[in-house]
């Protein structure tokens, strides 16, 4: 990496208002991207609401971090190596979108961009990190399978002094020594929004299940969490009598349905951590007869597929979980290499789509 000279340091409050006019401004590159027409009009902004918004009030106003408390160095990103290691195989659309959007923002920048997929085995994802920084990588993103485990990359990374953001899942350990900052959603929120609209869709009466995501990372612990406090509190009639993983994966949320069906045969709703756990779980209700909207279904994600799926009337909302982590994940590395202060937590705003804005919001759905 190549030290350039010291700059001006800005307000927190600037440098964040900066990263998201440059998100918002480079978003449409990133969605072009997804269908190989990244080069064409990067100015254009006219995708850029379904790109990625800090949320409102400012992650200024909590924990940042620096480059001389990280003890790196500061660096002139265009001249960086950058790592980016996928947790999962990209068969599922939020990791298709969420690589693409890496790999646009990348190549709009100019910078050389190594790339590794753990394919869901976290022994592997560990290796391919390992191997990012053989490799030369100068700062790196992880969107990480698991959220605990990471002490042989950290201990990698700090002996080489690599800073490392993490995107769409945390890792259990320290922001500002171990890795840098986390971008991603609020995760708690997710499950309390898609609580919402599991009780408004069943007048908040009846047994429903939650079809859970993979078991350790802390995604899925948060939207469970959201999701089990806003019913105790605002639907003490709806009753959680069916908890089961379907693992984030179609296949395993259909079979998981199959069973729920057998065993409660009576399940007024069912709630899953993600949409292709939600898609599955359709498909084992068409295939036991059921019309849709029988059962109600409320899912995270914001897939294409799933939206069509509330056209069709098969789910009844769908909280969005923006995949689009390119332009805000570069930008936070360009300000914190530059020597000024970026967040440690930086949540995205997620939005939502129902009934009422699924048809006419398909197109910004992944």
């Amino acid at each position: 990496m190549k030290p350039i000279a010291s700059r001006h340091r800005t307000s927190v409050r600037t440098l964040l208002a900066t990263g998201l006019i440059t998100s918002l401004a480079l978003v449409s590159g990133c969605a072009k991207s997804e269908n190989d027409s990244a080069d064409k009009d990067k100015s254009s902004t006219s995708q850029g609401d379904s790109g990625q918004v800090v949320a409102s009030p400012s992650t200024g106003s909590g924990p940042t971090c620096a480059i001389d408390a990280y003890g790196a160095q500061k660096t002139d990103l265009k001249t960086a190596t950058v790592g980016f290691s996928q947790s999962e195989k990209e068969a599922n659309p939020f990791r298709i979108a969420e690589t693409a959007s890496i790999k646009a923002e990348a190549k709009q920048r100019g910078v050389k961009l190594l790339t590794a997929n753990a394919q869901s085995q976290f022994s592997k994802q560990i290796s391919d990190v390992q191997d990012l920084i053989a490799k030369g990588a100068d700062l790196l993103v992880i969107a990480p399978l698991n959220s605990d485990g990471w002490e042989p990359v950290l201990r990698s990374a700090s002996a080489k002094h690599i800073p490392i953001i993490t995107i769409d899942r945390k890792i259990n350990a320290a922001a500002c020594k171990d890795y840098v900052s986390f971008i991603g959603s609020d995760f708690v929120e997710q499950g309390k929004r898609a609580a919402d609209r599991m009780i408004e869709a069943t007048g908040g009466k009846g047994e429903i299940a939650i079809l859970l995501g993979a078991a350790g990372n802390n995604v899925t612990t948060e939207r469970t969490k959201g999701f089990e406090e806003r019913v105790k509190e605002k639907a003490p009639g709806l009753k959680i009598v069916f908890k089961q993983t379907g693992e984030f994966a179609r296949e395993k949320g259909q079979s998981v349905t199959e069973n729920l069906i057998q065993s409660k045969p009576g399940i007024t709703g069912i709630y899953a951590e993600n949409d292709e756990m939600g898609l599955g779980a359709v498909n084992a209700l068409k295939g036991a007869g059921k019309q849709p909207g029988a059962v109600k279904i409320v899912t995270i994600d914001g897939t294409r597929n799933a939206v069509q799926g509330i056209v069709d009337g098969w789910i009844d909302g769908v909280v969005e979980s923006n995949p689009r982590f390119g332009p805000l994940a570069f930008q936070t590395l360009d300000t914190f290499t530059k020597g000024e202060k970026v967040a440690q937590d930086i949540v995205i705003q997620d939005s939502e789509y129902t009934k009422a804005n699924a048809k006419s919001d398909l197109g910004k759905a992944y």
